[in-house]
């Protein structure tokens, strides 16, 4: 059995990755210190919840540590086959509060994991978790155009941003700035000591098992606050839009390139331009689903806010043969009735 390694894999992505994959029969490892809510400064119970979770599961090993510390991930690293390196701090917010955080965690913790695995010698695949932020305020210059319930992107990008748009000249927030440290070092440890690297530029990831909050993770947000009987705010009109994809989708993504013929590569990963939501619409459609209407209140826009991001994906539909399967609307419903067995998570 290939041995693979998940860092963050209490988190979101990465407790479905370890499932996702030890059903597949990897011999699955997860490295998390169970940090979130530490870093979020505020009670947090998502990594202690999946991290029970996956305890239950059985047939994965676990491994509380932290990601920057040498010894665990050199010795959990060099002997991987397949990296999956989901760790990180996920808030904007947050890194402009504590920027020295986000850094440790963001880039210091990746070039931990990316200087083990060059160091033990296997050459493992890795894939690291990147995110659209990379682009900074760069998507901000993309022309907009304003419609009854949501902003889109002029008629020449309406295929979304590719993964060639400039990273340059811009703001990016700490988040974005650690993110971007962590994605360049992944490809150049790829060309530089022949690893397989997988770097993807993540948009708006959901699924089950995930807390969102105000600033991480909107669409369960959205759900759970509608269910659980609490405010939500706007930060602008609403009408802000982004391109969502299914946590399973995504998981098929990796997959295909860890089992395909790849060396370095970068992919722009998101639902594109078929798979996108508005704030606004998807009020509507928890409504709809629901019949419940949260209440609402407006807020101004926050720093590094984006009107439209849309992935460009089609670069990874050619590569990976892959496209996104479930649909906004189904995803949402999903998303509804895990919600609704667990309501008391969020009460």
């Amino acid at each position: 059995m290939p041995k693979m390694l998940v860092t963050g894999g209490a988190g979101f992505i990465g407790s479905h990755a370890a499932l996702y994959f030890a059903e597949r029969g990897y011999d699955v490892t997860v490295l998390d210190n169970l940090s979130r809510g530490r870093l979020l400064k505020r009670e947090d119970p998502n990594a202690q919840f999946n991290w029970d979770h996956l305890a239950r599961r059985g047939k994965i090993e676990l491994v509380r540590a932290d990601v920057r510390e040498p010894e665990p991930v050199g010795r959990l690293a060099g002997a991987a086959d397949v990296i999956l390196h989901a760790a990180a701090q996920t808030a904007v917010t947050t890194s402009t509060t504590d920027p020295e955080a986000d850094f440790t965690s963001n880039a210091l913790g990746t070039f931990r994991v990316l200087d083990a695995a060059r160091r033990g010698g296997r050459r493992p695949a890795v894939i690291f978790c990147s995110t659209n932020k990379v682009y900074g305020e760069n998507v901000n210059g993309v022309e907009v155009r304003e419609g009854p319930g949501r902003y889109g992107f002029a008629p020449e990008w309406e295929t979304g941003i590719p993964e060639t748009f400039s990273i340059d000249r811009c703001e990016h927030t700490p988040y974005g700035c650690s993110k971007l440290t962590g994605d360049i070092y992944a490809q150049d440890f790829g060309y530089l000591y022949g690893l397989r690297v997988g770097v993807f530029r993540m948009s708006c990831i959901y699924g089950t098992r995930q807390f969102g909050m105000e600033d991480q993770g909107w669409v369960a947000w959205f759900v759970i606050a509608a269910l659980a009987g609490k405010p939500i705010t706007i930060f602008g009109d609403g009408k802000q839009v982004r391109d969502v994809l299914w946590i399973e989708d995504l998981l098929r993504a990796y997959e295909a390139f860890i089992v395909g013929d790849f060396r370095v590569e970068v992919f722009n990963m998101g639902g594109g331009p078929r798979h996108t939501l508005s704030l606004l619409e998807l009020l509507e459609i928890i409504r709809e689903e629901t019949d419940i209407a949260p209440a609402v209140s407006y807020a101004g826009w926050r720093p590094s806010d984006q009107k439209v991001y849309i992935s460009d994906t089609r670069r990874a539909e050619r590569m990976l043969d892959w496209s996104p399967q479930v649909s906004p609307r189904e995803g949402v419903r999903r998303l509804i009735g895990w919600t609704r067995e667990n309501i008391g998570l969020f009460r």
